[in-house]
């Protein structure tokens, strides 16, 4: 079978891949994209089932802080592409965004396949070629080679741009078997693991049967020594999941032992203490606790039954024990579920390994980007920002190495 020559192969058809793809665009190159499975943007769409998020409104600051340790890799990106600069690249393409009252960004429809479609056009329409059901399975020769209905096809290509996910979502296509492949050309990888993940709850029969798929809001969780954060839960059979156990992720997984983790809930965030307590210490008046804690607190349902939980006879019965739990629920959770369960892994590419064009140091004509990087950062519209700002920054650099420089930045 005969080599391809192209300029620039982009191997990935996730939002980063896509996304360096356009920054390569232009200037007569020939760009082509490679996608394991039959199409592109799949994880993207499945994203977008519950209402696309693609950024948050939060201010450049404070959106960066989201990245806790990681930040350094990806503060650059988003220095140069940030969440406006996502929103007005939408708007581009005929998709205007809303403000949720989260904070998140949506498309204005909530819809990811619309904005998909349009995208493919004007790549298309700029001379992107795509080709599914290639798998790439390394190098040899220099060539890069694919496993394909037609056989092996083997591509030379003046750059390489590889965006092929993280570990999670093995059906999707990111199932981390480029792992060994870049070990063996001489990257570093620290090794992927569960991120944006729930965690495992030895919660009773009772509570289980009860409570499994209730959300639990308001709260507020911390890892005892960290800060509190306020959002939202969600039981699940097997534990607990939902946006603030992913906000804590950095948090979890650095203070977790080989059997999980300790955190502390509180039932009423931004409460007063000692009202709590006045409230508890105030004669029942022939109520029962359960009454009390509606009436007087607003504890109600699945955030009532975590105290009965939780606690034993003694704590609920005492007025000032009980005031302070509800404050600091201590709550034991177990090992995170497996990476294919998580929305998103850490780990990947370490940043010794790369320039600071996110060139692999090793092979200076193949750039690294989005998920298979070494960041983390929770859902909330951060991961898919800083995946596309990734992208951008890796094709621009591509592009550059080339001497093909249109002043994008």
């Amino acid at each position: 079978m005969a080599t391809q020559e192209v300029d620039i192969a982009v191997i990935g058809g996730g939002p980063a891949g896509l996304m360096a793809a356009e920054a390569c665009l232009g200037a007569g190159l020939s760009v082509h994209l490679f996608e394991a499975k039959g199409s592109v943007g799949r994880k993207f769409l499945l994203a977008g089932k519950g209402g696309l998020n693609l950024t948050h409104s939060e201010d450049g600051e404070r959106f960066l802080t989201r990245f806790g340790a990681t930040r350094p890799m990806v503060e650059p990106w988003l220095r140069e592409f940030d969440a406006a600069a996502l929103r007005e690249w939408a708007r581009e393409l005929g998709v205007e965004t809303v403000v949720g009252s989260s904070g998140r960004v949506f498309p204005k429809d909530f819809k990811a396949a619309p904005l998909l479609r349009s995208w493919l056009r004007r790549l298309r329409a700029e001379g992107l070629q795509v080709h599914v059901h290639h798998r790439w399975r390394g190098w040899v020769d220099g060539a890069l080679v694919f496993e394909s209905p037609d056989g092996e096809p083997r591509v030379t290509a003046r750059r390489s741009i590889l965006a092929l996910g993280g570990g999670s979502w093995p059906v999707l296509g990111s199932d981390g078997a480029w792992v060994p492949l870049l070990e063996s050309a001489g990257a570093q990888v620290t090794p992927l693991r569960a991120s944006n993940v729930g965690y495992t709850v030895e919660w009773s029969d009772l509570f289980r049967q009860r409570f499994a798929g209730e959300p639990i809001k308001p709260v507020a969780l911390r890892v005892p020594g960290g800060a509190w954060r306020q959002g939202e839960l969600l039981v699940a059979d097997y534990g607990l999941e939902g946006s603030l156990v992913y906000a804590q992720g950095q948090a979890l997984a650095g203070a977790a032992d080989e059997s999980g983790v300790d955190v502390e809930l509180d039932l009423i965030p931004g409460g007063d203490s000692r009202r709590t307590r006045e409230a508890l210490r105030a004669p029942r008046n022939g109520r029962s606790l359960s009454e009390v804690l509606r009436r007087r607190l607003g504890l109600a349902g699945v955030r009532a039954a975590l105290l009965r939980e939780c606690l034993d006879q003694a704590s609920l019965a005492d007025p000032a024990t009980l005031a302070a739990r509800i404050h600091q629920l201590p709550l034991r959770l177990g090992l995170p579920r497996p990476m294919a369960e998580a929305i998103s892994t850490a780990g990947g590419v370490a940043a010794e390994s790369l320039s600071t064009e996110c060139a692999l140091q090793a092979r200076p004509d193949v750039f690294c980007a989005g998920e298979m990087l070494d960041w983390d950062a929770p859902t909330g519209g951060y991961l898919l920002t800083a995946c596309m700002a990734s992208g951008r920054a890796a094709g621009i650099a591509a592009r550059r190495s080339l001497g093909q420089d249109d002043g994008a930045a």
